[in-house]
């Protein structure tokens, strides 16, 4: 018989284990995750779009955008506002959060191409970048939980890891189109 803290017990997964995770418990984790991630992209989102939270708006998104070798600067402000914004808002909703979660990946992909070469910590690093895109990329394969739109819609009712698999894929694919296009 194996004593009590035995690393051939089962923690967590035995169906009378009274300290193993509700499935409530994991919900609300997404939730929480789905949350912070969705309106910190949101937010980004509006200020290149708006200029809210004391971004640039489309004019001077695009000028970045340009000086940092993108063709078409201000289109790419666009893109990159549309999707950090519609890809936050549907991570914080729960709805197509696959491909919410991939128009987060896809963005920061090429956040990170950009400031690469600043080392790893703020101010200059990419930590915070490199956090996004693996929380965003963590709900795309996990799925929103039970406490989202998705749950609502047949096809994702039931999320699959495929669906997760198949987003990230497109989101890195559509990435690296955008950086190819970069000077």
């Amino acid at each position: 018989m194996s004593s009590p803290l035995s690393p051939l017990r089962d923690y967590g997964s035995g169906a009378g284990d009274r300290h193993a995770a509700t499935p409530h418990a994991y919900d609300v984790g997404l939730l929480l995750l789905r949350i912070a991630v969705g309106l910190i992209m949101a937010a980004h989102g509006a200020q290149k779009l708006f200029g809210w939270f004391g971004g640039g708006g489309l004019d001077a998104t695009g000028q970045f955008f340009a000086a940092s070798g993108y063709p078409s600067g201000k289109a790419m402000a666009v893109v990159a506002g549309l999707s950090e914004t519609l890809g936050g808002l549907g991570l914080v909703l729960g709805l197509l959060t696959p491909l919410a979660g991939a128009a987060v990946v896809g963005t920061m992909v090429n956040a990170l191409a950009v400031k690469w070469g600043g080392g790893f910590f703020a101010p200059d690093g990419v930590e915070y970048e490199l956090l996004l895109t693996a929380g965003a990329a963590a709900l795309a394969l996990t799925g929103p939980g039970r406490y989202a739109v998705d749950r609502l819609l047949p096809v994702l009712r039931a999320h699959r890891l495929v669906y997760g698999v198949a987003a990230l894929v497109l989101a890195v694919v559509v990435a690296v189109v955008f950086l190819l296009l970069r000077n």
